[in-house]
């Protein structure tokens, strides 16, 4: 499936365009654009919290940034990228409110928004191609919390200090 498809698919499910924020450090720079520039073509609004360049920079700082404006309902849904994925997620997971899965398969993204409600998805930039990670965030965006049982863990999760 193209991405062009993708994005139809994504926007016949959801029916509408999404604020979404990006973050990575300087090993997630090259995806994180390519994602960016992938949701802008689609006409999702983006808001960017760097880094914006390869130059070295540290992903805490961003991957916390990326938690606050979505923790503060200043976007939708985040998108994380370091080199691994890994460490920039630990990052947004420490923003009360932030439900941050690391993303390495489509059925990682399914699983991650249908059962924990996920509101970030983290990739690794140095392990994770362009082509897959806008097939996994399409089904992350498009795929619904399924609450139930779900929705107690996802409970307790928020409780935790």
């Amino acid at each position: 499936m193209s991405w062009q498809e993708l994005g139809c698919v994504v926007h016949q499910k959801l029916g509408k365009f999404m604020k979404l924020v990006l973050g990575s450090d300087h090993a997630g720079f090259e995806l994180k654009n390519a994602l960016s520039a992938w949701l802008l073509d689609l006409g999702h609004q983006i808001y960017d919290v760097g880094g914006f360049s390869e130059e070295r920079v540290d992903y805490p700082e961003f991957g916390a940034e990326l938690g606050r404006v979505v923790a503060a309902g200043e976007a939708e849904f985040g998108i994380a990228v370091c080199g691994s994925g890994q460490g920039i997620c630990m990052a947004a997971n420490k923003i009360h409110g932030i439900r941050a899965a690391l993303i390495r398969t489509v059925e990682d993204a399914q699983l991650a928004r249908a059962h924990n409600n996920a509101n970030v998805a983290c990739f690794g930039g140095r392990v994770t191609d362009a082509s897959l990670a806008q097939e996994a965030f399409a089904v992350f965006l498009s795929t619904p919390f399924e609450g139930g049982r779900h929705a107690d863990r996802v409970a307790q999760l928020n409780e935790l200090t």
